[in-house]
């Protein structure tokens, strides 16, 4: 089998490579040590210069036929203007690399680096890293004895998947940065910390605007500031965070809250106001709930997403903002644009990257750690807070049960632990505040879906009992007792209760049918027909 071929591209060091006379030989040039390497065989130097120093190109030839007559060297004289313009180097080297020959299967090929211009050494890494040159990077260096020694070199791979200690930082700063986006909670729900680990990709190589979509309460809020403080930390922003509710912008004062507006635009305009557009100019914009802007909002904002420029209310002067949006909404946009209440191109505009949060009951698993960190940030607020064992077990019981409604979601679980750690004695949740803090959101969740069937259970049964039935049972059973409750006897509410059923039967016991229904969940007809419990 052939031996592959080193082929090694560099440039005529101006000044590192002079020498003259016998005292060249006793000072390093760049080079000439590399030609001199035992354990490198330069096959073939691609060797640039310019005009200026076309004698010297010469005389590091002829020098390099002396010590490395195995090495064949190529002259390219290239010719810039301005060496140290950027634009120039760049488009000359780039031309040269994309009519090169390169043939990788048989030749391996290194960029001395040690040499030329900052511009040229830039430009040559930059052609390396995008593979514009198929070539690894070759740095030398003078020897502690540079008159007898030919110095040392060291070879550079930029792919840095070979180098263990730079990928495992890479690796770190992104865990780092996963954890930081979700507050430093290990949760466990494996397609949120998916999704956290797209947003965080995104997050620091795009400023495209995002689209948060999720129900009330899922975090949509505290994720667009835990964006913008990780887009800070990696230098991508320098501006401000501006956090806009948009349910609360009502008319005028809609148009003049977002793009502000100048003295005299309407009555009672006696300042200027700048808006909350231009206070995000440079950092994040956050446009929570953006579904509920009317049409005129939407169109400037459109215009400012994509022009960065908008008018201030009453204003024929554009004013410029540079800012990053991240939207929010609990709607479906794309129902509101059929209905014509959303600007389809608003829409187009903000969803190339749209990303669903989760709501608390689809990350029953994520439960526990959030509500250790519910309880460290009350804690680090106010005083040291934690559950003795029987009631952490009892709230966590209750919390992942088809039981727990969690319309609110985070702000349920936040609210519920913030009234259990205030009333603590002692600084301990015990069972007894546990199960008061149980009923309060019984009740809470009962009051906003309107479920009188809860409160028809919750008459006859413990609320154990009524935790171990499915929300299908739970429905069905209370229908069930709210007509035994109508009825004079067992076979009336059998009657009723059976009417479609029973005309298809040749012989009907509608009173045995509910009282075995009944036995199942342990009750009876006196039971059911009891004065309900206060």
């Amino acid at each position: 089998m052939k031996a592959r071929v080193n082929v090694v591209l560099g440039f005529v060091g101006s000044t590192l490579d002079q020498g003259r006379g016998a005292a060249r030989w006793e000072r390093w040039r760049p080079t000439i040590g590399l030609c001199q390497q035992e354990d490198l065989v330069v096959h073939r130097l691609e060797l640039f210069y310019q005009r200026p120093a076309d004698t010297l190109t010469k005389s590091v030839i002829a020098d390099i036929a002396t010590i490395s007559p195995e090495t064949e060297v190529r002259r390219h004289l290239i010719d810039f203007r301005d060496p140290w313009d950027f634009e120039e180097v760049w488009n000359g080297l780039y031309e040269y690399a994309r009519a090169y020959p390169f043939d990788t299967d048989r030749e391996d090929y290194f960029i001395h680096l040690t040499t030329g211009t900052h511009v040229a050494q830039i430009c040559m890494f930059l052609l390396a890293e995008s593979r514009h040159i198929p070539a690894r990077l070759i740095q030398t260096s003078p020897g502690s004895a540079p008159q007898v020694s030919p110095g040392s070199y060291q070879i550079v791979d930029l792919d840095l998947s070979r180098y263990d200690r730079i990928a495992s930082r890479f690796s770190q700063e992104q865990k780092d940065a996963l954890s930081f986006l979700k507050s430093g909670i290990e949760t466990r729900s494996a397609s949120f910390n998916r999704l956290i680990e797209r947003i965080e990709q995104v997050a620091v190589r795009s400023r495209e605007p995002f689209l948060l979509m999720g129900p009330t309460g899922a975090g949509k809020s505290w994720l667009a500031k835990r964006i913008f403080e990780l887009k800070k930390a990696r230098h991508q922003v320098d501006g401000a965070f501006v956090d806009v509710n948009c349910a609360t912008l009502r008319g005028d004062g809609a148009m003049s809250a977002l793009f502000g507006h100048v003295k005299g635009a309407f009555t009672g305009a006696q300042s200027d106001r700048g808006g909350l557009l231009r206070a995000a100019d440079g950092g994040v914009l956050f446009l929570d709930e953006i579904g509920e802007l009317g049409a005129d909002e939407q169109a400037m904002l459109l215009r400012a997403i994509e022009e960065k420029v908008f008018f201030p209310l009453g204003s024929d002067r554009a004013v410029k903002s540079d800012f990053a949006l991240i939207a929010g909404t609990n709607r479906d946009l794309g129902a509101a644009v059929r209905e014509g209440r959303f600007r389809d191109d608003l829409l187009a505009r903000i969803n190339l990257w749209t990303f669903r949060l989760p709501s608390l009951r689809e990350r029953s698993e994520d439960i526990e750690p959030n509500l250790q960190f519910e309880l460290e940030q009350y804690s680090r607020r106010h005083e040291k807070v934690a559950f003795n064992k029987e009631a952490r077990t009892r709230f966590l019981d209750f919390a992942i049960s088809p039981a727990a409604a969690w319309s609110g979601n985070f702000r349920d679980l936040n609210g519920a632990v913030v009234r259990m750690a205030t009333l603590a004695r002692g600084g301990r949740i015990t069972v007894d505040l546990v199960e008061e803090e149980i009923e309060r959101l019984r009740t809470l969740w009962s009051s906003l879906r309107g479920d009188p069937g809860g409160s028809v259970l919750r008459a006859i049964l413990s609320e154990t009992e009524i935790e171990e039935l499915d929300l299908f049972e739970q429905v069905q059973l209370a229908l069930v007792i709210d007509v035994c409750r109508r009825s004079r006897s067992l076979s009336e509410a059998g009657r009723t209760l059976f009417a479609a059923s029973r005309r298809e039967r040749t012989s009907v016991n509608d009173a045995d049918r509910l009282k075995k229904y009944l036995t199942r969940f342990g009750l009876d007809w006196d039971r059911v027909r009891a004065p309900q419990r206060s």
